[in-house]
């Protein structure tokens, strides 16, 4: 994970509407039709061959991706928005959902940071801009996680103009005990509930000791897309194929409804075989046993 926070960390310096029609149509927990993947599953791959990666992601079956480190500069791995969308586009993908790096803008309340990633979110299609993680500087005390759901708020707005949604994925860290709450617990309260969505990454909520599903009974609706990345059984901090690890995502899809799902995604981090054998081997389980 060091190198991931480096990675989301430096992409946010450099970074500086109506909704898609959902994949989930969640008018059952077994409407599903599409199994997503968050690229930053094939990081080492897709910089060196953006196109070859993304047609092999299509050839395994997925259906939508998740993009990360977009920077105005560089774009998505060195094509701008609209190349990029023209790519998803011929291999019949969508990308409902990017990570882009706003620490920047919630340190310093400077909308005119978000411009850009808004513009290279919405010209690739997208329905959320997601935020990915906090720099540690952001999230020491409960007063700073009430000023970053109240920045959430402001960035929401904004998006909001361009017809995207804010969205919010947690790592471990929201987990931390202020009191009685969390931080977690504090976004989900002071966020607006119409603008701020929360991705879900399963792994991250079970490896910090929390009941995925006591967070959707307690917060219906707040999670339309979940990351879905196992845990190795012998190592807690080690990834592994979906459907092969500790986490049991059977009961957890069950709440597909009451949770607002429309975006499955798979995540992997990292492997003890071919990524590519993986990621197909993890779309298959999810697509089998679980949509």
């Amino acid at each position: 994970m060091n190198s991931r926070r480096i990675f989301l960390k430096q992409a946010g310096i450099a970074a500086a509407g109506a909704l898609l029609m959902p994949s989930f149509a969640c008018t059952s927990p077994t409407a599903a039709k599409a199994v997503g993947l968050q690229l930053y599953t094939l990081r080492d791959q897709i910089p060196q061959d953006v196109k070859g990666v993304i047609e092999k992601v299509a050839k395994a079956g997925y259906k939508e991706v998740e993009t990360y480190g977009y920077s105005p500069k560089d774009g998505y791995w060195g094509l701008d928005a609209k190349a990029f969308k023209a790519l998803l586009d011929s291999n019949g993908l969508k990308a409902p959902s990017g990570h882009f790096g706003i620490d920047d803008f919630i340190k310093t309340g400077n909308l005119d940071l978000l411009k850009p990633l808004i513009d290279g979110a919405t010209v690739a299609g997208m329905s959320y801009l997601t935020c990915p993680w906090l720099d540690p500087s952001l999230r020491t005390t409960a007063d700073d996680f009430k000023k970053t759901a109240a920045r959430l708020n402001e960035a929401a707005a904004l998006c909001k103009k361009s017809g995207l949604q804010l969205g919010y994925h947690n790592h471990d860290f929201e987990f931390k005990k202020f009191g009685d709450t969390t931080g977690y617990e504090i976004m989900l309260q002071e966020t607006d509930k119409k603008l701020v969505q929360f991705e879900m990454d399963l792994y991250w909520v079970v490896r910090s000791g929390n009941d995925p599903l006591a967070l959707f009974a307690k917060h219906p609706g707040r999670f339309p897309m979940w990351h879905v990345k196992d845990m190795d059984k012998a190592n807690n901090g080690i990834n592994t194929e979906v459907g092969t690890g500790k986490i049991d995502f059977k009961p957890i899809y069950k709440q597909a409804k009451q949770a607002g799902l429309k975006h499955l995604i798979v995540e992997q981090e990292n492997f003890s075989i071919d990524p590519f054998v993986s990621i197909k081997q993890s779309f298959d389980y999810v697509n089998r046993e679980l949509i």
